[in-house]
């Protein structure tokens, strides 16, 4: 059962008290997670938080996570971004704690879905944007972390075409080669990527890294959150090219984008390639038709590129 897994609760109970001077009254599981256990807390005081758990051995997964979200949302005017409350080993287990936030089940949003995803467009662009004003180094990110449980390489480069090709495509295409899977024509693509993205000089936005559809909702009363990051200071189309994939954001989201801080030309040659990265990560961790779809996208993009 999964509530055997939490930490016992006396010692979570503790950890609690003396992490945050909180109460804990109860617990019970919640869904949504495919790599940790997730967790309602209830508070004496009448307030919940959101807790993930996994074994010690994970704690650096949590603690990559609790830096990014911390990152977003100090870059954040509006869009919600959960606060990372307390990160550590809690018997024997990682743990970590956010703030608790009330997700739309369906699609309103406390109003009009359209107008709610419109707004949570607008928001993510005034996130990019505001993050200009922050200091950094370049393209990249002060730590490794992680893209889902894959670890993702970062430190920094002065050129967004170099981290690109170095920092995630590279790894991505060693790992799968690693595990035999040598996908045709992937080194002429690696070749001739900083020639075609070499014109393309974009500012190093605050990223989120992730931004599929599930990790991104509306709020009951109105207002969007997203979540589950893998941050670094990148082109801020990555996160606008993902959020086509797996299902993708409705339209009035990225009308919504748009709108506040519109895409530079030729942004839509360039979905192609940012997406790669997802597709080889997820036909690494999950295998199956990633592959296929992976080496149709080679395929297509070195044809862009002939």
């Amino acid at each position: 059962m999964l509530a055997a897994r939490l930490p016992q609760r006396v010692t979570l109970a503790i950890w609690l008290q003396h992490q945050l001077g909180v109460k804990l009254q109860g617990q019970r599981p919640v869904g949504g997670g495919c790599i940790h256990r997730a967790w309602e807390l209830q508070l004496a005081d009448g307030r919940r938080l959101f807790a993930k758990t996994n074994r010690a051995a994970l704690l650096p997964v949590l603690e990559a996570e609790a830096d990014g979200l911390a990152a977003l949302h100090q870059a954040a005017a509006e869009l919600r971004i959960p606060q990372p409350l307390a990160v550590a080993e809690a018997a024997g287990e990682a743990v970590l704690v956010l703030e608790w936030l009330q997700l739309e089940s369906g699609q309103g949003g406390g109003g009009s879905p359209e107008r709610a995803w419109w707004q949570l467009g607008a928001q993510l662009a005034a996130l990019h944007r505001g993050s200009l004003n922050q200091s950094g180094p370049g393209f990249g990110w002060g730590r490794d972390n992680f893209i889902g449980s894959a670890p993702q390489p970062n430190g920094w480069m002065s050129r967004w075409a170099d981290f690109f090709q170095q920092r995630r495509l590279a790894p991505q295409l060693q790992w799968a080669a690693a595990s035999g899977h040598q996908l045709p024509g992937a080194d002429t693509l690696l070749e001739r990527l900083p020639t075609w993205l070499g014109t393309h000089q974009p500012e190093p936005c605050l990223v989120h890294g992730d931004l599929w559809r599930g990790n991104a909702s509306l709020l009951q009363g109105g207002g969007g959150a997203v979540f589950d990051p893998a941050v670094y200071r990148g082109d801020r189309e990555v996160d606008l090219a993902m959020a086509q994939l797996f299902g993708g954001f409705p339209a009035s989201f990225f009308a919504g984008y748009n709108a506040t801080w519109p895409l530079p030309q030729g942004h839509r040659q360039r979905v192609e390639l940012y997406n790669l990265y997802h597709q080889l990560n997820h036909a690494n961790l999950f295998g199956g038709g990633y592959w296929r779809q992976a080496q149709a996208n080679i395929s297509h993009l070195l044809e862009l590129t002939a």
